[in-house]
């Protein structure tokens, strides 16, 4: 049997603009857009998925700026972000966040599909300090407003709790959503803690606003609607992944706004 195509080889579906006008970029080029802190490349890519997976991410991050209405620097968090690929990993991980270095990490053959969820991790950490009051350098701010913690008063502060508060609280505010009580279920038919902890709940629900949007990027988002982690219903369901949907991108299009040149 000949052996399966490595998944970077592989086609990501997206219909979104054309971003490079059919040109191929580099990681340098990525790094110069956005600016990220640093941008690395594990030493076992080779040249030809090196330039496959450039333009995947170059495409995916444009589709994001395009979906959230925001400008590059946002993407890169300022230039706080660092993006590795295909360097290191975690056991059972095909892409994480990594807090003490603020590094979002993509594997080789397994990362797509994987960059929002973790994008969102990275922006959830970053944005911590600037919402709440006492904050560790381990803090996320999904974490932070379950725990009650004293917000900073602003209105974009304001926007983002509601979106917290729709994902976490029932309509009536007083008992848990239906989406933290089935990934509590999910939780306890694993025998472990992670899906419904409140920074893995965010992720998953600015996962599915992405992929609920009419700009598809498959290598940014996929996986929250038939996936069988999305049977288990660890994805917001129906009105309330609606609702939700739209609160977030409201957030990011007054983030935009406020960020754009006057």
């Amino acid at each position: 049997m000949p052996e399966p195509i490595p998944r970077i080889q592989r086609p990501f579906y997206r219909n979104g603009s054309e971003h490079r006008s059919g040109a191929d970029v580099s990681f340098a080029d990525i790094n110069k857009m956005f600016g990220f802190k640093r941008v690395s490349v594990g030493k076992w890519v080779t040249k030809e998925e090196q330039q496959i997976a450039a333009n995947l991410f170059f495409d995916a991050f444009c589709d994001l700026m395009d979906i959230l209405h925001v400008p590059e620097q946002v993407i890169s968090l300022n230039g706080t972000l660092s993006l590795a690929f295909g360097v290191g990993g975690q056991k059972h991980s095909s892409a994480h966040y990594e807090v003490q270095t603020r590094q979002l990490c993509l594997a080789k053959n397994a990362g797509g599909g994987a960059l929002a969820h973790e994008w969102f991790h990275a922006f959830d950490h970053y944005i911590c300090p600037k919402m709440f009051i006492n904050t560790s350098r381990l803090s996320f701010a999904s974490q932070l407003w379950l725990e009650d913690d004293q917000q900073y008063s602003h209105p974009l502060n304001e926007r983002l709790a509601d979106w917290f508060e729709h994902l976490y609280l029932n309509e009536q505010g007083n008992e848990p959503s239906e989406y933290v009580r089935l990934s509590s279920l999910a939780d306890k038919s694993m025998q472990f803690f992670y899906y419904a902890q409140p920074q893995e709940m965010a992720a998953r629900a600015f996962e599915a606003t992405i992929q609920d949007h009419p700009i598809k990027n498959a290598f940014l988002v996929q996986g929250t609607k038939l996936s069988p982690e999305a049977k288990l219903g660890i994805y917001p369901l129906g009105t309330h992944r609606t609702m939700g949907n739209q609160l977030i991108l409201r957030y990011f299009d007054i983030l935009g706004r406020v960020l754009a040149p006057q």
